[in-house]
């Protein structure tokens, strides 16, 4: 697919900006308090899954019209060094862990079917952060930068919880963890040359941590300490993947998939 409009940094910020602004709005509009989202079925695919079905959409859309579908989902150049995917592997185990204690006994299947569709969060906030927005970044930026921006936006647009209802200072840990497992999502990508492997963790995850606060789960969910272990980890790995890259988006590269008038 030829590329339709040109990438800049700005279109990239607008797009996340933009994101953040429709699913914040959609769930202040249903009416459904952040603290009752797990109440039942209903309140969560009213509170939370009509945004992201919504979101979905809309930057689906927004990907086709801009036609960054190929640079937002690949990388050009594989990262060389593949010992980083030990990662996003030990986060992996401890979303198996999550699903192995959670309370499944607590569900119905109203509420599983709800959670289902919180899978969607992984395509949302993957193609918006580690997607467009890197796509963009990728024009005028080295993938240090790339990397470190993408990352902390992807921390920054949780503070929304903050708009809906959530405690500052406990957002405020999330933003934390979530530029950290960013750092994870962003290896995962570079090392396997795709978004899409970034995108199932990210829905898996989500879907795991939120399975965990139904019911009366087992200790073993109990395992903050060890997924900030694995961020920090991730931290120094994360050099490995961006040293010898050549991600960059320069004139050369864009004039190959150019569709646009320049």
């Amino acid at each position: 697919m030829q590329l339709r409009v040109r990438p800049r940094v700005w279109i990239g910020v607008v797009i996340v900006v933009g994101y953040v602004a429709l699913v914040s709005l959609t769930q202040q509009l249903s009416g459904v308090p952040y603290p009752d989202l797990g109440d039942s079925g209903s309140t969560l695919f009213r509170g939370v899954g009509i945004s992201l079905v919504l979101g979905t959409v809309a930057l689906a859309i927004v990907t086709t019209l801009l036609g960054w579908w190929r640079p937002a989902m690949r990388d050009r150049h594989r990262a060389t060094s593949r010992w980083p995917l030990i990662a996003p592997a030990l986060m992996t185990v401890l979303l198996v862990l999550n699903l192995v204690g959670t309370d499944w006994a607590a569900y119905n299947v109203g509420f599983f079917a709800a959670s289902l569709v919180l899978l969607l969060v992984g395509f949302t906030e993957e193609i918006a952060t580690r997607g467009l927005l890197v796509t963009g970044l990728r024009s005028r930026l080295g993938e240090g930068w790339v990397w470190f921006l993408s990352s902390l936006a992807f921390g920054l647009i949780h503070y929304a919880n903050v708009v809906n209802g959530q405690d500052f200072g406990r957002t405020s840990f999330q933003v934390l963890s979530a530029f950290l497992f960013g750092t994870v999502l962003y290896i995962l990508r570079r090392v396997t040359g795709t978004l899409f492997w970034a995108m199932v963790l990210h829905a898996l995850w989500d879907f795991a941590v939120f399975a965990t606060g139904k019911g009366t789960p087992s200790p073993i969910t109990n395992m903050g300490g060890l997924e900030l272990a694995v961020g920090v980890f991730a931290l120094v790995a994360v050099w490995w993947v961006i040293r010898d890259s050549n991600e960059r988006l320069t004139d050369i590269v864009l004039r190959r998939h150019a569709g646009y008038s320049r």
